[in-house]
């Protein structure tokens, strides 16, 4: 039986007639949006040094943005998300989105670091709104084409990480950093009003009482062995992605290319050509060549850090390794949350839930521990790091299929 199954407290189940194919305006918009919400998260990394000169802190202290707003974002996202299979998804979204732009306001109007502190905490809480527009374009999608339509949407997102750093560079270096923030929370207003004109009313999927959800999200991680393998690919993928990109800035701005924060904030352009992949993803997804492409997914991210280890002096061979680094983790992610997706129809929120943080928990300790490798043992150690981590994912991959048949051969002796 489903964790997302209570015998006393009985689950609207989704319509069982076949989903109509989703207009290609409206999965643009989801894209659109999923990207403005995540991006949130990382529009203060470029910020740091000129937030510690104004508000007389050490860079240190000032960092510590970053990791309230990742916290932020891992709260909402073991507390808010699952409320999409809870509540009324519209109504959920344009609430979060009402409640960010609050917060980004605040933290664009803030006179002390402690305002903004709390402020990005909650702004970092309220953007997992991208964590309920993907489970719901996916419960929007037909069968057949529910991988494509999930890529379409992911690409938009994952060029939201990717572009987020760059627009926060440019904006900040023209016009401040208050405007970073205050010009996000116009963003949320907006989009708010948008979605909530645009997504069709979707019910709730469960009627279970609040913390008998969360407690759910937590049985269906047991319940399901694929989700737990899949959030374990991603983990070790993003934080591979996270250690080269928390990294890569030193390289370009050392001796070798002397690029400004602005020349860096440019070279991640690079990394969006990688979301090109995404829809490629679904369709490969949609074909059931969701194992096969996984490992081809984990290979070309051992090489592409094997690529970048070459380009210390190469800026066009970092370019090259950067968009090979974004299409593997890209299509890894994708080829993922096809497959988590369905595990359990009535649970897609939680079950996104359970994944992302899985992922982002890797992500997070990526970026720590490439920091701490970078500076022990330069580029070539990280590079190293970053290929071991797809290497020790490739491995486990390995016996993907033996526990497959291991599993069968059971099920046959019963």
């Amino acid at each position: 039986m489903s964790a997302s199954t209570d015998a006393k407290s009985p689950r609207r189940r989704e319509p069982t007639e076949v989903p109509q194919a989703v207009p290609g305006w409206l999965v643009a918009l989801l894209a659109v949006a999923s990207g403005m919400t995540v991006a949130n998260l990382y529009y203060a990394q470029p910020l740091l040094s000129t937030l510690s000169g104004v508000f007389h802190i050490s860079t240190a202290t000032a960092g510590a943005l970053i990791t309230l707003t990742q916290i932020g974002y891992v709260v909402g996202m073991l507390f808010l998300v699952p409320l999409g299979d809870r509540l009324e998804k519209r109504s959920l979204i344009t609430v979060l989105l009402a409640v960010t732009t609050l917060a980004l306001l605040t933290a664009g109007l803030a006179t002390s670091f402690p305002m903004l502190l709390i402020a990005s905490l909650v702004s970092g809480a309220t953007s997992v709104v991208a964590q309920i527009l993907v489970p719901f374009a996916a419960s929007l999608a037909p069968d057949h084409a529910r991988g494509r339509v999930v890529g379409r949407v992911m690409s938009g997102l994952l060029t939201g990480i990717l572009l987020s750093r760059t627009l926060s560079s440019l904006v900040s270096d023209l016009a401040g950093w208050r405007v970073v923030f205050l010009g996000s929370a116009a963003l949320m207003a907006v989009l708010a009003v948008a979605l909530r004109a645009a997504l069709p009313q979707h019910a709730p999927t469960t009627t279970l009482p609040y913390h008998h959800v969360l407690r759910s999200t937590f049985q269906l991680v047991r319940t399901h062995p694929a989700l737990v393998r899949r959030g374990l690919y991603q983990a070790a993928m993003f934080a591979a992605f996270s250690a080269f990109w928390t990294t890569v800035s030193f390289v370009l701005t050392g001796p070798h290319f002397h690029y400004s924060s602005v020349g860096v904030g440019v070279f991640a352009l690079v990394g969006a050509a990688g979301a090109a992949v995404a829809p490629l993803a679904g369709h490969w997804a949609d074909r059931g060549l969701v194992r096969p492409m996984t490992g081809v997914a984990f290979v070309v991210a051992a090489l592409s850090f094997a690529l970048a280890g070459f380009g210390g002096h190469s800026v066009i061979l970092l370019a090259l390794a950067a968009i090979l680094i974004d299409v593997a983790v890209q299509a890894s992610l994708i080829l993922g949350q096809h497959t988590v997706y369905q595990l359990d129809p009535a649970a897609r929120a939680r079950l996104n839930s359970a994944f992302i943080a899985m992922f982002f928990a890797g992500g997070a300790a990526g970026s720590q521990i490439g920091s701490v490798v970078y500076h022990a043992g330069g580029w070539t150690a990280l590079t190293a790091l970053g290929a071991a981590l797809p290497l020790v994912a490739l491995l486990y991959w390995s016996t993907e299929r033996r526990q497959h048949s291991t599993a069968e051969q059971g099920a046959a002796n019963l």
